[in-house]
């Protein structure tokens, strides 16, 4: 899967869990549904491309998958 697409994917989930006020309750939201609907290639994929760029990635995504990365 292209790295664009798995970024609108992260994006658009992290548009879902902006309307949650408490930010940490969204990150945490983002990382815990990556981690149950993505496969291991697609985190892993993610992850690279939020510590090697990440500029297309939200604010509030790039707060989650820096979690996953942990």
């Amino acid at each position: 899967m292209k790295i664009e697409r798995l970024v609108k994917m992260a994006n658009d989930i992290g548009n879902f869990f902006n309307s949650e006020t408490d930010k940490e309750i969204a990150a945490e939201g983002i990382k815990n549904h990556i981690l149950r609907s993505w496969d291991p290639r697609m985190r892993k994929a993610i992850i690279a491309y939020c510590q090697e760029d990440g500029s297309e990635l939200s604010g509030l995504v790039k707060a989650a998958i820096t979690k996953l990365a942990a």
